[in-house]
């Protein structure tokens, strides 16, 4: 099992915590009618990678949510103003990208804050509270930071297993054999080469068009 996939969503809206009584919510996907997904991103800004999922996004007519590491943004903000320009959605994958689980509460409010920092520096706006803990790690005092900061934790329904390269066809066909309405689907636009993740998404996009499914940022799917 690798460290995508060993993450268990016990429901829909809530997130088990192994090891503890209390459950948190999480959002991992959103009940709907609606013929609706959400593309998301996870560990950009990429100068590479990055501008061209948004050229693919666009040729779609497809809107996605990038979930951005804060020290990537400080390198990189001219990246999440062509996202806005695009008018896709930024939200927060914290700073430093390390496994926060065995973090104190300072500071993994420090690796939110720094990063929703660096966001609206970068972009001159401010963007919706959500959190995407890196890897997928979570546990309750994570969960309960981003609560009392009023920070909407989401997690995904679908991973597509890009982050290991297992090949086009195989992220193709992960992400086609599971796709229902109201899903938050994973991919990758940074952490090694992403060319499997573009051209998958370039006949990804047009078969769930053909099958009547249209692209919506997460907030927008949260609001359905």
């Amino acid at each position: 099992m690798n460290w995508k996939t060993g993450v268990i969503a016990c429901a829909i809206f809530v997130w088990c915590i192994p090891g503890n009584i209390a459950t948190a919510t999480a959002v991992k996907r959103v009940p709907t009618d609606k013929k609706v997904v959400a593309l998301t991103f996870d560990d950009g800004p990429s100068a590479k990678f990055t501008p061209i999922i948004l050229e693919t996004l666009r040729e779609n007519h497809a809107r996605a949510t990038f979930f951005v590491i804060g020290s990537r943004v400080e390198r990189l903000p001219e990246v999440l103003t062509e996202e806005l320009r695009e008018h896709d959605e930024i939200a927060n994958h914290s700073f430093k990208h390390q496994i926060m689980t065995s973090l104190s509460e300072q500071r993994i409010y420090s690796e939110l804050s720094s990063t929703q920092q660096a966001i609206q520096e970068a972009t001159g706006s401010e963007q919706p509270l959500m959190f995407r803990p890196p890897r997928g790690r979570i546990n309750k005092r994570i969960l309960q930071v981003a609560e009392d900061h009023h920070y909407k934790v989401v997690m995904w329904s679908i991973d597509s297993g890009d982050w290991a390269n297992p090949g086009v066809h195989q992220i193709v066909k992960t992400v086609l054999s599971q796709v229902k309405s109201g899903d938050i689907i994973l991919f990758h636009d940074q952490g090694g080469s992403r060319r499997q993740t573009v051209t998958a998404l370039k006949q990804i996009i047009p078969v769930l068009r053909r099958r009547g499914y249209e692209f919506v940022t997460v907030s927008d799917l949260i609001s359905t």
